[in-house]
């Protein structure tokens, strides 16, 4: 308990304001090695009931405080196919490190042991100096598999499957694979460079990938089974459809779903306009509506694509906020402004219908909802108006509709997620799987991986019984 959680170096605020950089620079040996020692290596592991993945987290903490960190890494890689990827992105301080013992003694979830940051550097030095554990797949088949999107479900359930010796193909709407790891979350979290790792790492063990192919338009399931010969399908096509305010002036030009503002700076580089792929509308004062990751993401992104002011309206308090700790905190230091217990009330245009401010009420808090957070209750007559000239609507995405709408006989339920089987995450129809956030919702990359991984093993059952 002596020993004091590592802080991450990192990029100074006023310098990565303006890069696309990484933010977080990553722990040394030394410092990864003294973090992995705070581990009490409790019997009971109850960090491992916060991990959808159930990844041996003392296990390889122990490995990775005596130096082994190869050996760490191959623990990981038992259950966890993105280590890289989950120990930049997942929020940790909800997850393992919330049930750490180290935290509850120290009555602080912020001081339990940096299990996210220890399992980055394993799998950076890996990565970096090219000694990551061998993959091994079993003997052919002759079953094939299709798998629909490319995010961090389907990578799973890909890998899954062609391990178990099915012949895979991945079939990606865009012109790059890797899903919301691409489009969504930007480069200054998460490099692209380590994503294409990852998809080079499939197409390894043999995954075929096709990308501008969109299943529902170009193809539809039932034509991949009956045309073209799949024995089994996995749809994990994700959370994309982008959810508005219903607030006058969203349908002004500057007002854009946080989907498609990240996408075109992410996925589209946006940021480097001598050899960007898409035209991009660079605002001066700009008001991002949430207070959710991608919420963070796009006031952020912002800053780097040239405004002078970012603001971050949020009808509730930061108590409330569901973006992770870190992110808020680093959003701050770049320069962010928050506004808490506000919310747009209208969104103003001149007369050729651009965006030139944005009206807001204020907030107090009153009852806790059915989430058990407080219920934001508008203040009367609290009216007032910033100036600004692009507006992004950060306030959540619903199931991608594309799917259920060409598939006859596919169950949804009345928010658009597909129905599936928990036990094996097939739909209801056979040999048809589905997970991620097209079944749960928007959610994190770990529990997406939970479910590619599920459907996985359902899909490897049920091609034997069949």
């Amino acid at each position: 308990m002596a020993i004091p959680q590592q802080a991450m170096p990192e990029q100074d605020a006023a310098v990565r304001a303006h890069n696309m950089n990484e933010v977080a620079l990553g722990y040394s040996k030394e410092q990864a090695m003294t973090e992995a020692s705070r581990c009490l290596q409790c019997p009971t592991k109850p960090c491992m009931q916060g991990c959808p993945v159930a990844i041996n987290i003392p296990g390889f903490l122990e490995k990775a405080a005596a130096g082994d960190f190869a050996g760490a890494l191959s623990v990981i890689k038992e259950t966890s196919l993105l280590p890289a990827v989950c120990g930049r992105v997942c929020p940790q301080e909800k997850q393992c490190q919330k049930f750490c013992t180290m935290g509850k003694l120290m009555k602080d979830v912020e001081k339990s042991v940096a299990i996210g940051r220890v399992e980055r550097f394993c799998a950076d030095l890996a990565r970096n100096t090219n000694t990551e554990p061998p993959v091994t797949c079993a003997p052919k088949t002759g079953k094939k598999v299709a798998v629909i999107g490319s995010g961090p479900a389907s990578i799973t359930c890909a890998a899954d499957c062609a391990k178990a010796g099915h012949d895979v193909t991945v079939f990606e709407a865009f012109h790059k694979c890797g899903g919301v790891l691409v489009y969504g979350i930007p480069e200054f979290r998460l490099p692209k460079s380590i994503v294409q790792h990852e998809i080079d790492g499939l197409r390894n063990l043999g995954v075929k990938i096709e990308t501008n192919y969109c299943v529902g338009r170009t193809r539809k399931i039932a034509d991949l089974v009956k045309k073209d010969g799949f024995d089994a399908v996995f749809v994990g096509t994700g959370a994309g459809l982008p959810k508005f305010m219903g607030i006058e002036g969203e349908n002004l030009t500057g007002v854009f779903s946080a989907n498609e503002y990240l996408t075109r700076a992410n996925l589209m580089k946006a940021y480097r306009e001598d050899k960007a792929d898409t035209p991009f509308w660079h605002g001066k004062r700009v008001a991002v509506l949430g207070g959710g990751n991608v919420a963070m993401d796009a006031s952020r992104m912002a800053l780097r694509l040239g405004a002078e002011k970012v603001y971050l309206i949020y009808r509730r308090s930061e108590v409330e906020m569901p973006a992770r700790i870190e992110e808020v905190h680093h959003a701050k230091q770049e320069g962010v402004e928050f506004r808490t217990l506000q919310n747009a009330k209208r969104i103003l245009g001149d007369e050729s219908a651009k965006v030139v401010g944005i009206e807001c009420l204020k907030y107090e808090l009153g009852e806790p909802d059915a989430s058990g957070r407080r219920s934001p209750v508008a203040i009367k007559g609290s009216e007032f108006t910033l100036d600004v000239d692009t507006v992004v609507v950060a306030v959540g995405n619903a199931s991608n509709p594309l799917i259920p709408a060409t598939t006859e006989g596919l169950e949804v339920n009345k928010r658009g997620n597909i129905v599936v089987n928990p036990e094996t995450n097939m739909t209801s129809i056979p040999g048809v799987f589905a997970g991620g956030d097209i079944v749960l919702g928007a959610a994190t990359v770990i529990l997406a991986m939970g479910e590619g991984r599920r459907a996985a093993a359902g899909i490897n059952a049920y091609l034997t019984a069949k």
